[in-house]
């Protein structure tokens, strides 16, 4: 099954490409790999999550938040490649949570990336990661995740 016809047997619906929202472009190719500029939880120009995991959000709302993160990327990939077929495995994922001091369950609210790329792409889904709790993110959202993808020759 293809990429695509995954996410809408999950139910789930590419949002809209979110443009860059600074001085850079979403996406970057060089040879077979796609780097994937940093998404937040928006959607349609709302955010879904914002605030510190800890605070004002749980574990799992931040495990959503990521998810929407995704979703973006996701979003973007198409935009630069036309279609996730295009996609020969998910390489490297940085996470990163919006959470209160102290907070060591970053790996968690990170998983809600990592377990829609394992969905989506199956083994081609699993990566190498860093997840890492931070004091704030742009516009308070609650995650923010950075991808490299391989593409297919």
């Amino acid at each position: 099954m293809n990429p695509e016809s995954k996410l809408a047997e999950l139910g789930l619906v590419l949002p809209t490409p979110p443009a860059a929202a600074g001085s850079y472009v979403p996406t970057v190719r060089t040879g077979n790999l796609l780097y994937c500029a940093g998404t937040i939880c928006m959607v349609a120009g709302q955010m879904t999550h914002t605030g510190q995991v800890g605070k004002e959000q749980t574990v799992q709302a931040g495990y959503k938040a990521a998810e929407v993160c995704a979703l973006n990327t996701l979003a973007n990939i198409k935009a630069a490649v036309g279609s996730l077929d295009q996609v020969a495995r998910i390489v490297f994922v940085s996470g990163f949570v919006n959470a209160v001091d102290g907070f060591q369950d970053s790996p968690a609210v990170i998983n809600g990336a990592s377990d829609l790329f394992l969905k989506v792409f199956g083994d081609a889904g699993k990566h190498a990661r860093a997840a890492v709790a931070v004091n704030g993110l742009p516009k308070g959202s609650t995650a923010e995740v950075q991808v490299v993808v391989e593409l297919k020759a």
